[in-house]
């Protein structure tokens, strides 16, 4: 589960690599090249940002991926400022959407070795925030795009004058971008040589993973800059994981079963081509968080509380493997629609969609106690930046005490709710032990009805899945009530 930012919104355009589960959102590969012809207001009045032409595409998306940018370093989740421009521009195609998501993400993802690169090359910062972030998506163009150099600059040296107003600002621009790509290999060995610059997270958020994982935090910062792995959840209740992997392979979509329902794909592709999708056949879900409704071990029969379940992923999961009398609770009333849909899609139902907060039992609790509780609590979302990468320069050290105070209101409001030889389950996609077994030695101090039982498919005595190439990261700790 998340922090309380809305990070899991997904595009509404099927062709986009969107996510409709808890695995977070794909981005389209394809690189920039329609007409974008709608005009880009700015404080100046209204510009057309784009030429009409072919090259206008690279152009509109330098421009709106920059205006994303600045919003997430202003302060704003990127998720959420992608729908809003999906709502204002609806005119735009998944291509487009997927090129100015794409420029976005990728700047976000490495925007520590960017912004030292931007350090090299200015004699002075740039007081303009939309020239910066402009330069940030060149920059992130000209190291890790396949467009050609002199197209990348000259298309940046055109947006800017749409963005900024401001001609003065073109040779800035034109300047900077030329002087990396002659000198790329000089200013790539300065900028890389600070452990910003190598790894692209926070100094505080590097502190802290050294002294938590001594040997494997390089590992683990290197694997946060990495694209995600795409993993399918079959629905067994439609249909078997061998048959499906079939289904993709008649699609000459190559997946690899790495455990359970759970199916790699070898290529990312837009959720609109899987093979029955529409009909409930597959979602999209990280194998990590698949381990959950396993890890619960809930039964025919069962009460079942999903105590922070939108958008319904692990919910779906649960239904999927047993008939329950479950209960799907969120606080976030927008997102409980996305449960009842999901749920829909797989032809699915929770016994009841609950809008309440898990720490407040007595505004939605009927007073019947659950055999099984998950809760998937908000976290700081550590272990799973490389799928939102915006997360890495929106988080602050002082959110993690903040996140664990509100981890331990929901334990402890939940924990009187679960009937006696009952099973809780903590999880966090968090890799900060601070949030996580930390967080359960304390509870269990105060709780001594409270057991912690060994999850010997975890791999890893304290709970914590570390990401790796197969999966994100994520903490869990099962609890039985004495």
């Amino acid at each position: 589960m998340p922090g309380t930012r809305s990070r899991r919104a997904i595009a509404s355009n099927p062709g986009m690599m969107a996510d409709p589960g808890d695995a977070g959102r794909w981005h389209d590969r394809s690189r920039p090249g329609s007409p974008f012809t709608r005009p880009v207001k700015t404080k100046e009045g209204t510009r057309l940002c784009g030429s009409g032409r072919m090259d206008g595409g690279m152009i509109e998306a330098q421009c709106l991926a920059a205006r994303m940018v600045g919003k997430v370093l202003a302060g704003a989740a990127l998720t959420d400022v992608l729908q809003e421009l999906w709502r204002a521009r609806s005119d735009l195609s998944g291509q487009q959407r997927g090129a100015i998501q794409d420029l976005s993400y990728g700047v976000l993802r490495f925007y520590g070795l960017l912004d030292g690169l931007l350090a090299l090359l200015l004699n002075k910062p740039i007081r303009n925030g939309s020239v910066r972030h402009l330069l940030l998506v060149g920059l992130y163009q000209l190291e890790y795009s396949r467009a050609p150099a002199h197209a990348i600059v000259d298309h940046a040296v055109t947006s800017v004058r749409a963005l900024n107003g401001n001609t003065g600002a073109q040779g800035l621009v034109n300047a900077v971008l030329r002087n990396f790509e002659r000198r790329r290999a000089h200013f790539l060995t300065r900028a890389a040589g600070t452990e910003m610059g190598r790894y692209s997270h926070p100094q505080w958020w590097m502190d802290r993973l050294r002294a938590d994982y001594p040997q494997r935090y390089r590992t683990i910062l290197e694997i946060g800059n990495q694209r995600p792995p795409m993993t399918l959840r079959v629905n067994r209740r439609r249909i078997g994981v061998a048959e499906y992997a079939a289904c993709l392979e008649q699609e000459g979509m190559q997946a690899q079963h790495l455990w359970d329902d759970a199916l790699m794909l070898a290529r990312p592709v837009a959720v609109d081509r899987l093979p029955g999708f529409s009909r409930g056949w597959v979602s999209v879900q990280d194998a990590g968080a698949q381990l959950a409704a396993h890890l619960l071990d809930a039964r025919d029969g069962m009460r079942v509380l999903d105590a922070c379940a939108a958008p319904g992923g692990k919910s779906a999961h649960l239904l999927e493997l047993a008939n329950l009398e479950l209960t799907a609770l969120d606080s976030d009333c927008d997102r409980i629609a996305r449960i009842v849909q999901n749920l829909a899609r797989l032809g699915l139902d929770a016994r009841r969609v609950v809008h309440g907060d898990a720490a407040s039992p007595a505004q939605w609790w009927d007073g019947r106690h659950f055999d099984r509780i998950l809760a998937d609590v908000p976290c700081s979302a550590s272990g799973v930046v490389r799928r939102h990468p915006d997360i890495k320069w929106l988080r602050r050290p002082g959110d993690l005490p903040r996140f664990g105070t509100r981890q331990g209101m929901i334990l402890e409001a939940l924990w009187p709710l679960l009937a006696r030889g009952g099973k809780l389950l903590y999880a966090t996609c968090s890799v900060f032990p601070e949030e996580n077994l930390v967080q359960i030695e304390r509870f269990m101090q105060g709780h001594p009805d409270a057991r912690l039982l060994p999850l010997s498919r975890i791999g890893a005595m304290d709970g914590q899945l570390l990401p790796d190439s197969r999966h994100d990261g994520f903490f869990y700790a099962l609890l039985r009530k004495a």
